[in-house]
């Protein structure tokens, strides 16, 4: 199959017959006849002529291509080392002491991430932690119509999540 770099372009050879019924017009223009009704005939049909195959050419001529460039991927965060396990104390009673002191825990999220969800990606998944949605086994629980109006999208989209959801849940 031939490359389109080495195709013959059909524009460039219209663009010729053109230029050669004007060289034509030319001559028949620059002939020493008296102005007769054939002398202005032909002037008139080489012009009428060479016009029409310069605009049959400008049809023919191959279509600008769009050039589409892919964006550098934005530089990645650098890995956080994993966090430490905190120490257990020896003694319940321990524990218990070190909370009343003052020191507050975290809740982890616990169970499945909502990016497993088909439709959730990292941004959606954002927007449901902040109405205080943390895993897949909680989003199974939610009400859809409810999650709907809060993100104000369509409750169809959250029902199926909601199903999406279940299923996972149920799988693990």
């Amino acid at each position: 199959m031939a490359r389109e770099k080495d195709k013959m372009r059909s524009d460039y050879a219209l663009y010729a017959v053109a230029v050669i019924f004007f060289i034509i017009t030319g001559i028949v223009f620059a002939i020493q006849i008296e102005e007769t009704y054939y002398k202005s005939l032909g002037i008139i049909a080489t012009t009428v002529l060479g016009i029409f195959f310069i605009g049959l050419g400008y049809t023919q001529r191959p279509k600008a291509k769009v050039q589409t460039t892919m964006a550098a991927p934005p530089p990645t965060a650098p890995a956080t080392p994993p966090p430490t396990q905190p120490t257990l104390p020896s003694s319940p009673i321990e524990a218990v002491k070190e909370k009343a002191v003052g020191t507050v825990e975290m809740a982890a999220p616990t169970g499945t991430p909502l990016t497993e969800v088909k439709g959730i990606g990292e941004k959606r998944a954002e927007q449901l932690k902040a109405l205080g949605i943390n895993s897949v086994e909680e989003l199974a629980k939610t009400s859809a119509e409810e999650l709907a109006s809060k993100l104000k999208i369509s409750p169809k989209i959250t029902q199926r999540w909601i199903e999406n959801a279940k299923k996972l849940t149920e799988k693990s």
